[in-house]
């Protein structure tokens, strides 16, 4: 059986036994106390030659916990590489780079390298060369590195599996046991993960002894520095809900958390519509790409990152005040991982869940298992914004510069056509002109009630539920739906049931909430397709799979079937199962 450490009491960094360089680097960087993980894990690394597990969020420190220890262990005068760091994500490895380098600071020169993907291997390659004590790594690029044996393992000391649990989700658990295939048998490996589902308790049994696990429990320990929020908006009133937040708080800094890297372009694309300074960060970028959104944001030459769950590992920024769930995460694990990301460095955050009438569920199991509170807020009123709104352009007029700036003649014009106005009829026809492009008013009361009229039990005690309360992966109510029809029918040759949700090869194409997360490869999904759905695996055609979703396409001819197949369908844990067109 492991040992379970806990944190009895609060101690300073130079209690822990550290080098007098480490604990100047700490002083440099303004720490004092460490986290309760630190503490742990720091006390016992530092002093015990063993195998390690530490278990805690997002947020409290895991790098410290894992780069103090590991520096004070590395041998500077040794021309191999002792240490190597697994992380899922390029931009989490380059943290980790970072953070080891200012931990760093007043050793004697040790040589941190981090490799990924979307660089260039040439590069990395050159490099190399160099001794390089401790390598941080993502596992595709370092099986690449390792097969142009660019990097040599044989005389590894320590391993560090970084987020390990996300690793498996998407989906290294065969990149990792190559890679350590590749790592001599006495190494000492260290393991940090935010949860600990079955797959890593089985790396923990193949190839760790006896170690010793530090806990800081996962389900209940959250910031408490965090207001933890929630409001009731329509999927369709969503983007300007967002907006009204936005406009109510000028000084927000915000990470905005959607399902998938369509969601987080298409959101991100809307906003910039709008004139706010906001960009994605998703899978599709390259890394340039991804750096210069990262400077942009963290110089605060961005107000507003919209992210994935996946892309948004190793976002490293301390001035965050929200948090936005724009749609809510199946896992309450994610959901701390989200949040975690305001409220850092003893500062205070707010994390805001936009969920619809129906997911009340969901914030009431979060506060069970997470050991929170929700507070319910409403949507700022179209009266305040279009205050604020008012007041924002009106200053941008008076700070545009208009001399010499005008053709004579055009001005010339403009007054002929406006000169007989008096200048409050010219000021009111200005405001209606722009409160019209605004759309304040026409959207008007955005706050959704739980006990609406659609939403009632009838005399006999029945649920019963209006259809524009019924969601779908795109959120459609369906008043959208009678509109598209409407269009559709207006199409020369078209109607509304001969058009149909097609991928590029000419099938149907459905969303499932079922991914790598849950154990599953394309094998496993396409066997639960056709055993629930009572179809042919020659029916159904490319399998999309990620981390907590997935997509496939399936014969036209059995399409219709699909959706109502899955309908009695339980998960495990009580989730709800989630197949419908993706439109």
């Amino acid at each position: 059986m492991p040992l379970i450490f806990k944190n009895t009491s609060l101690i300073t960094f130079k209690q822990l036994g550290l080098s007098k360089e480490i604990l100047d680097a700490m002083n440099d960087l303004g720490f004092e106390n460490p986290t309760e993980i630190q503490e742990q894990a720091i006390s016992s690394l530092m002093h015990e030659q063993r195998d390690f597990i530490g278990l805690a969020n997002t947020g409290t420190g895991k790098t410290a916990a894992f780069g103090i220890p590991l520096l004070e262990h590395i041998d500077t005068t040794s021309k191999h590489t002792q240490a190597l760091v697994l992380a899922p994500t390029r931009e989490l490895g380059q943290q980790i780079a970072e953070q080891l380098n200012l931990f760093a600071k007043h050793l004697d020169k040790i040589n941190i390298l981090p490799v990924y993907g979307g660089a260039a291997i040439s590069v990395q390659m050159k490099a190399l060369r160099k001794t390089q004590q401790i390598i941080i790594a993502t596992p595709g690029r370092l099986i690449d590195l390792i097969s142009r044996k660019a990097i040599k393992l044989e005389h590894l000391r320590f391993l560090i599996l970084d987020e390990a649990d996300e690793m498996l989700n998407m989906g290294f658990k065969e990149d990792i046991d190559k890679i350590l295939s590749y790592t001599p048998g006495d190494k000492l490996t260290w393991l940090f993960s935010a949860t600990m589902p079955a797959e890593i308790r089985k790396i923990v049994k193949k190839y760790m002894e006896n170690p010793v696990e530090v806990r800081v429990d996962a389900d209940t320990k959250i910031n408490v520095n965090i207001e933890h929020q929630y409001t009731v908006v329509k999927q369709a009133d969503k983007p300007e809900a967002l907006t009204r937040f936005l406009d109510i708080n000028q000084d927000m800094r915000c990470l905005i958390f959607c399902r998938t890297k369509r969601d987080t372009q298409n959101l991100a694309e809307l906003l910039l519509a709008k004139n706010y300074k906001v960009d994605a960060l998703h899978g599709d970028l390259s890394q340039p790409q991804r750096d210069r959104v990262m400077k942009r944001f963290k110089t605060h030459d961005l107000q507003v990152l919209i992210a994935t769950d996946v892309a948004a590992r190793g976002i490293d920024v301390d001035d965050l005040t929200h948090v936005f769930h724009y749609t809510l995460p199946d896992d309450h694990s994610y959901y701390t991982h989200r949040s975690g990301r305001t409220a850092r460095a003893g500062k205070t955050g707010i994390s805001i869940a936009f969920i619809n009438t129906r997911e009340k569920g969901k914030i009431d199991m979060l506060q069970r298992k997470l050991n929170i509170t929700f507070k319910k807020v409403m949507i700022p009123a179209s009266e305040e914004i279009a205050d604020i709104r008012l007041e924002n352009w009106c200053r941008q007029i008076l700070e545009k510069k208009a001399n010499g700036k005008i053709h004579p003649q055009l001005l010339a014009k403009a007054e002929l056509i406006l000169g007989n106005l008096s200048k409050e009829e010219l000021i009111a026809k200005l405001l209606v002109n722009e409160l019209e492009k605004l759309n304040i008013g026409k959207s008007g009361n955005l706050n959704t009630s739980h006990s609406s009229s659609s939403d009632r039990r009838d005399s006999r005690g029945k649920r019963n539920r209006g259809r524009e309360d019924r969601p779908d992966y795109k959120g459609e109510r369906e008043g959208n739906r009678r509109e598209r029809r409407e269009r559709d029918r207006k199409k020369p040759g078209s109607s509304f049931k001969e058009r149909k949700t097609e991928s590029k090869s000419g099938m149907p194409r459905f969303f499932i909430n079922l991914g790598t997360r849950d154990r599953m490869d394309k094998r496993d999904l396409i066997d639960f397709i056709c055993k629930h759905a009572k179809v042919k695996p020659s029916e159904i055609g490319n399998v999309d799979l990620q981390s907590s979703h997935s997509f496939f396409e399936i014969d036209g001819k059995v399409s219709r079937k699909i959706s109502n197949s899955f309908k009695n369908v339980a998960l495990k844990g009580g989730r709800e199962l989630r197949v419908n067109r993706d439109n």
